[in-house]
């Protein structure tokens, strides 16, 4: 499978390649991938702060200032 990332300053349309030796293997690396993206990550922050707040009745992140920032909101898109 392949990969595409654009908006690099330096190269444009930056595309890496790779190889697995089985279906398996090449859904493992999917996956990984996606979990590692912004938009999981930020789900995932968003689903925790979510919990927390149920549990103790505190919104975790306004000790740090940013917990009405827009894109830690639910329906919310960078």
């Amino acid at each position: 499978f392949s990969l595409s990332l654009a908006g690099f300053i330096e190269e444009p349309e930056r595309k890496y390649c790779f190889e697995c030796a089985s279906e398996e293997q090449c859904q493992e690396w999917i996956e990984a991938l996606k979990r590692a993206s912004y938009e999981f990550m930020r789900r995932s922050l968003i689903f925790y702060r979510n919990e927390i707040q149920k549990m103790t009745g505190k919104d975790p992140l306004e000790q740090y200032g940013i917990s009405e920032e827009a894109r830690f909101q639910l329906g919310t898109h960078k």
